[in-house]
């Protein structure tokens, strides 16, 4: 297939995707976390603590700090058994689905996406780490320091002896691709930004400083991780330090070729359940036209507002609000994904203002644009509103720099965004607010080709968990949803003519508590 086409189908003709006959395999699915054998190991306590307090900021963690940094990014956090009813009144038919879940929400609870660690702290083998999510422990791929190696890998933007540890966010391919066949490309962008999300939350409660790299030179980091790029590929490289991540000038004639030959080739022998994996050849190619091999393709991208003002005259300033304090660890207990559990109710115009701007107050550091004092994610939030105080029922979109609502259209579109549901799990009829991100139909594509894709989307799952956990912290639920006509939403806010599109839709609004069986997974 060809990429541009697959690209455009993943958004606005997803049926091209799927083949009629490709129904997953459950009894052959794999692992929800990747399992190593044989590998030196370091277990992590699992006497998490109940509240992400600040810490002494000029320290660097120890281990045992690590460990629960990690824990609240991507460990088992919950076991849960949900019931589903089936069948007719008089013959109903019940089935149990048990899931162990994590903070983060992921398509389908698949989890395509891996962490990685490069550490360097007193109580560890300085190397590189697997996250063993499974029972909690860091698992040594390779022992060694490798600040010159990796420093290189980025370009020689970032001094990382003066980092502490480094975190790497890979994707393996059939984790999710056995069940979402070729439109998993697109979940594991957003899946991998969501985890990014949650670490940089939980860095920043717990003092450290980071900086999320989109670019470097893919097979020198897959080759150190020891990784096979048919099977899984880093999409994300994050130092982490307890002081700033500063970003220099990028070094332009390195390449990973030649970078790769200085450390010896490792292969560890791992374990996913599937005794049949099948083929995936569209992923296999376009993350092959994704890689950066040498660095002087690296790129600074200078992002524009993505709201384009001539959209509606009329605004709707939104109430300033003092910035939220919230306790992140409860928060992340609390948070989950209503579906049938949404519940209409009124929605005050200052629970909308605090929600939208907590939700891009949070400006992150990467490397795509470097531009003093400017960390915009470069994406916007457009939505339908019903039953909002001080805001009549319609279209709109958030402008940012007014802190404000922009009408678009009014009326309640309640109805018609059901009818967008390709995948109608949710009852928008019960829902106030139906967010949509929207971002640029050519996501980076002049500035870092087919990578740019998967970058747009990762940025958008950042900004889905910020809103997420904002939404809980407001006692309102957050539903990330990838189940609807992108074509009937664009249409809607009127984005075609701007060349931009709907990435992601989240219903948001109050919801009555979820019947299920769960416990926690720490002590």
């Amino acid at each position: 297939m060809e990429l541009d086409t697959f690209l455009y189908n993943l958004h606005f003709d997803t049926d091209k995707l799927l083949s009629s006959d490709s129904q997953p395999d459950w009894e052959d699915a794999p692992l929800p976390y990747k399992l190593y054998r044989g590998l030196p190991e370091i277990p992590l306590t699992a006497d998490v603590p109940l509240t992400l307090k600040g810490r002494e900021v000029n320290s660097i963690p120890s281990l045992e700090e690590f460990g629960h940094y990690l824990w609240y990014v991507y460990g088992l956090t919950r076991y849960s058994q949900v019931a589903f009813i089936e069948g007719t009144e008089e013959k109903p038919t019940v089935s149990y689905a048990q899931l162990f879940r994590r903070f983060v929400p992921s398509g389908g609870a698949l989890y395509p996406n891996e962490l990685y660690v490069y550490l360097k702290l007193e109580d560890a083998p300085e190397g590189v780490y697997h996250y063993d999510v499974a029972h909690h422990r860091l698992l040594l791929i390779r022992e060694g320091n490798y600040d010159s190696y990796l420093s290189r890998s980025l370009g020689n933007r970032y001094n990382l002896s003066d980092c502490f540890g480094t975190v790497f966010v890979s994707t393996v391919f059939w984790k999710n691709f056995f069940k979402y066949n070729n439109f998993s490309y697109r979940l594991q962008g957003l899946d991998a930004g969501v985890l990014i999300g949650q670490s940089l939350e939980v860095a920043d409660r717990m003092g450290f400083s980071t900086r999320v790299c989109y670019q470097f030179l893919d097979r020198s980091i897959n080759h150190l991780l020891g990784l096979s790029e048919q099977d899984e590929s880093v999409y994300a490289v994050i130092p982490l330090s307890i002081y700033n991540v500063d970003q220099f000038k990028i070094e332009k004639n390195i390449s990973a070729t030649e970078l790769s030959r200085e450390v010896p080739l490792i292969k560890h022998v791992t374990y996913n359940r599937s005794k049949r994996v099948i083929d995936y050849p569209v992923l296999k190619e376009i993350n092959e036209a994704s890689m950066l091999e040498a660095t002087h393709s690296f790129v600074n991208i200078k992002k524009q507002d993505p709201l384009n003002n001539a959209f509606g005259t009329e605004l709707i300033l939104l109430p300033f609000t003092e910035a939220m304090s919230y306790d992140l660890a409860s928060v992340c207990r609390e948070r989950h994904s209503p579906d049938i559990d949404f519940m209409i109710g009124k929605v005050s115009q200052t629970t909308v203002s605090t929600l939208l701007n907590e939700t891009f107050s949070f400006l992150y550091q990467n490397d795509l644009d470097i531009t003093p004092g400017n960390h915009d994610i470069g994406l916007n939030l457009y939505g339908t509103f019903y039953n909002v105080e001080g805001v009549k029922d319609g279209a709109y979109a958030y402008d940012k720099g007014a802190h404000a609502l922009r009408r678009i259209s009014m009326g309640d579109f309640r109805e018609y965004m059901q009818n967008c549901l390709t995948m109608p799990i949710v009852n928008l009829f019960q829902v106030p607010l139906c967010l949509h991100v929207v971002g640029d139909k050519d996501h980076y594509k002049k500035e870092l080709g087919y990578r740019g894709y998967r970058i747009q989307q990762m940025e958008a799952g950042i900004l889905v968990q910020r809103l997420l956990l904002t939404a809980c912290a407001l006692e309102l639920g957050g539903h990330p949803l990838l189940g609807f006509d992108s074509n009937q939403s664009d249409e809607l806010y009127g984005v075609n003519s701007i060349g931009k599109t709907s990435l992601i839709q989240i219903p948001v609004g109050p919801y009555r508590p979820r019947v299920w069986l769960k416990g926690s997974l720490n002590s």
